[in-house]
C-alpha cells in the first residue's frame, strides 16, 4: 500500500469569512476537511498542517496591496486568526508546519516544523511516497504546495472539493497549471472506489 501524506494547507481564520484575507467558502471547506479526516485518517501515514505565520514578510504586506504580489497584513504570527481553524481541533496532525516568517511563503515546502525541519525532509524521513493536498486557497498556497510536491518528486493529488480558490477564474487558471504539471485533480468521493 502506498505511504501517503495528507497536507492541509493554511486552514486558518485569516483566510476564512471575516478574516483579513477571507475567501468565500473558507469556513465550509474547513468543516469538510475535518469531516474527511475523521472518516479517512487511516488512509494516511502522516497528516501535516501548514500555516501562514508572518513575522516580517517584507513587501508581501502592503497598505496599498495589488492582490498579486502584495497583500494586506494576514496570518500574523501569534495572532488568533493565524491559529488553525477551530474546525480542525480534532484532526491531531502529526506535523505542524509554519511558513512565511520573513518571506511570502506561498508553498508549504517553504515552511518548517518546531525543530526547523523542512516539510520535504519530514516527508522523506517518514518514507512518504505520495501526497494529497487540501486547504485554502486553491489558487495560491494550495497550488504552490502541490506544484512544489511534484517538483520534489512525489505523486500529488489535489482533492478539489476540499479546497476553494480566491475566485472561480483564478481557480480555473490554477487547475490548468496544476494539471499541466502532473497534479491529479480529483474529488474526495472518487477516492472511495480508487483505493
Amino acid at each position: 500500500m502506498t505511504r501517503r501524506a495528507l497536507i492541509i494547507v493554511d486552514v486558518q481564520p485569516t483566510f476564512c469569512e471575516g478574516g483579513e484575507l477571507g475567501v468565500d467558502g473558507g469556513n465550509a471547506v474547513a468543516e469538510r476537511i475535518a469531516a474527511y479526516v475523521a472518516a479517512h485518517r487511516d488512509r494516511y501515514a502522516l497528516v501535516a498542517t501548514t500555516q501562514d505565520w508572518h513575522v516580517d514578510p517584507g513587501t508581501h504586506f502592503s497598505d496599498t496591496p495589488d492582490f498579486v504580489d502584495t497583500w494586506p497584513p494576514h496570518g500574523i504570527a501569534e495572532s488568533k486568526n493565524a491559529l488553525l481553524h477551530p474546525a480542525l481541533s480534532a484532526v491531531n496532525a502529526d506535523v505542524t508546519i509554519k511558513k512565511g516568517r520573513f518571506t511570502a511563503g506561498y508553498s508549504g515546502f517553504e515552511g518548517v516544523d518546531e525543530h526547523d525541519v523542512l516539510l520535504a525532509d519530514i516527508l522523506r524521513q517518514n518514507a512518504i511516497e505520495a501526497l494529497d493536498v487540501v486547504g485554502i486557497a486553491e489558487s495560491h498556497c494550495v497550488k504552490h504546495t502541490a506544484l512544489d510536491g511534484v517538483d520534489e518528486g512525489w505523486a500529488v493529488r489535489v482533492l478539489t472539493d476540499l479546497t476553494v480558490p480566491v475566485s472561480a477564474e483564478l481557480g480555473e487558471v490554477a487547475e490548468v497549471e496544476m494539471a499541466t504539471a502532473g497534479v491529479e485533480l480529483v474529488e474526495s468521493a472518487a477516492l472511495e472506489s480508487a483505493e
